[in-house]
């Protein structure tokens, strides 16, 4: 993997994360694709670690699929989405995020998983299926050997009391082949050692990979390093919707994309051909407008096996409501022959990067109060 990490200068690959990536790609003992769980506490590396996995196994594999759990920080898609992505090419610097249209979304319109625990194992759990129907099954491999594709799955750093329980229930659900705990110098952050999701006695196999965060001072001791959150979820926000763009078209700061946006012609979605639906909570029906205004939905298509589970398509802004025509304005990259499809919205609480709406000089595309109207 030398190429790969010479290409990413800012990244420290540690031998003990080489090792455990190659022992997992190459294992000998099993002619069935690993499936690997990654997890461990907040800014440890699991997405690092995942990525460079992710490098590894493209070396031996055509595709290998990506669930990823982490509503907050994403890797494929902009946040508060859970999705299933098959992943072809190696990611030649590990440092730049990269969106990807995944196979399978749901839309689960918050950035953790605590407002409901229920709902959000029901995706995850959905989406596992999906990959074990589709990926794991004779003659739906797409090209692959029989047995089917690997699967990374990225889990957030939540690790302590119900964030636990729902790593413990993940565990066992998807029952996978590897589990790579990553580990800080801070102990009592740390997961239980072992296999802490199995009953004792249990006979699954499964093989325990634990290693230490790649984040090191002189005396090799982990580090914490506190990421910015919220401004990395307003990238990943920005991210997408700049691919309403034309990619050559110059648009390389957030005052020039918030000028874009505003001057961008926005889609006319019938309010008669779509229902909206708030994810985690009531809004009246007095209210649904004024709710749905200036606000970051997803747009989702229904599902004829479950009415729980809609697959999203994308998200899109909400710039402006006309009740008297009975119009929607979006403002979205979704193509317009996927968005014909679509017939939810879907509101949670993703909202509209601040820098965007702050920029001196440019006329919010989100304010719409001269459009929207309830009389």
């Amino acid at each position: 993997m030398a190429e790969t990490e010479n290409s990413s200068p800012e990244i420290f690959i540690p031998d003990e994360w080489s090792n455990a990536a190659e022992a997992i790609a190459n294992n000998s003992d099993s002619s069935i694709p690993p499936s690997v769980f990654v997890c461990g506490p907040k800014n440890s590396g699991k997405t690092t670690f995942s990525r460079h996995l992710l490098n590894v196994l493209l070396q031996r594999y055509s595709k290998v699929a990506y669930l990823d759990t982490d509503v907050g920080q994403t890797e494929f898609t902009p946040p508060g989405l859970l999705s299933l992505t098959m992943v072809d090419k190696v990611t030649p610097d590990l440092t730049i995020p990269c969106l990807k249209t995944p196979d399978r979304c749901f839309f689960f319109g918050d950035i953790s998983s605590k407002r409901n625990p229920t709902a959000y194992l029901t995706c995850i759990f959905s989406l596992y299926d999906h990959y074990r129907k589709e990926y794991c099954t004779k003659n739906k491999t797409d090209g692959q050997d029989s047995d089917g594709l690997p699967l990374v799955i990225n889990t957030p750093g939540w690790v302590k009391g119900i964030g636990y329980e729902i790593l413990v229930d993940m565990l066992k659900y998807m029952s996978p082949t590897h589990v790579v705990k990553i580990c800080i110098s801070s102990e009592i952050k740390n997961l239980p050692a072992g296999a802490f999701w199995l009953d004792e006695g249990s006979t699954d196999r499964v093989t325990v990979i634990e290693i230490n965060s790649a984040r090191q001072d002189h005396l090799k001791r982990s580090l914490l390093v506190q990421k910015d959150s919220r401004l990395l979820r307003d990238l990943r926000v920005m991210a997408y919707f700049r691919q309403c763009f034309p990619s050559e078209m110059n648009i390389s700061t957030i005052k020039e994309l918030a000028r874009a946006l505003a001057a961008h012609p926005p889609y006319e979605i019938s309010i008669s051909s779509v229902k909206m639906k708030h994810s985690h909570c009531e809004v009246p029906k007095t209210e649904t407008f004024y709710s749905l205004n200036a606000s970051i939905v997803g747009l989702a298509v229904s599902s004829e096996v479950s009415e729980q589970l809609p697959h999203c398509v994308g998200l899109g802004i909400v710039r402006g409501i006309d009740t008297f025509k009975g119009l929607l304005y979006v403002i979205t990259p979704v193509p317009q022959q996927t968005l014909e499809d679509v017939d939810l919205l879907l509101q949670g609480f993703i909202q509209i990067p601040t820098c965007l709406l702050q920029v001196q000089g440019c006329i919010s595309p989100y304010i719409s109060a001269n459009v929207l109207s309830t009389n």
